[in-house]
């Protein structure tokens, strides 16, 4: 006779699972937004970034705005998709973040210590999506 498990999930495991998607939403809506006015600045030509001679993936520095300023505009959108748990938000949102941490890599000799530190926070959104698990009414 073979018995069958039921894996049932605590309620502190679901209440971490919610948090985690609220926090991969917010990170991915700042993270979103940041980008966006780093588009912004790199599109006017600010002289906040670095110019650099020498680079093997070389763009002009309005390229980089509005790349930046397309892929952070889809992570707003997405994270507010996020907020109400939809799992097109979830698997669309692994694929913006892992492509803003991409963009953000190849921008390191323009704007070193933002890029890096993007790229932590859009990890972090990559981790929280992924770890989450909400059931299958939502979060």
């Amino acid at each position: 006779m073979a018995t069958t498990q039921h894996h049932t999930r605590s309620k502190a495991t679901m209440t971490a699972a919610g948090g985690l998607m609220i926090f991969a939403s917010v990170m991915l809506f700042v993270s979103g937004v940041l980008d966006i006015l780093r588009g912004v600045m790199a599109i006017a030509e600010d002289d906040v970034f670095v110019t650099t001679q020498n680079y093997v993936f070389k763009f002009d520095l309005t390229s980089w705005g509005w790349i930046h300023l397309a892929l952070g505009a889809l992570a707003v959108v997405v994270s507010l998709g996020l907020f109400t748990a939809a799992t097109w938000a979830r698997v669309i949102g692994i694929g913006i973040a892992a492509l803003l941490i991409i963009a953000n890599f190849l921008d390191i000799p323009y704007y070193p210590v933002w890029s890096l530190t993007l790229i932590a926070l859009y990890g972090f959104v990559i981790w929280a999506l992924c770890v989450a698990k909400p059931d299958q009414d939502g979060v």
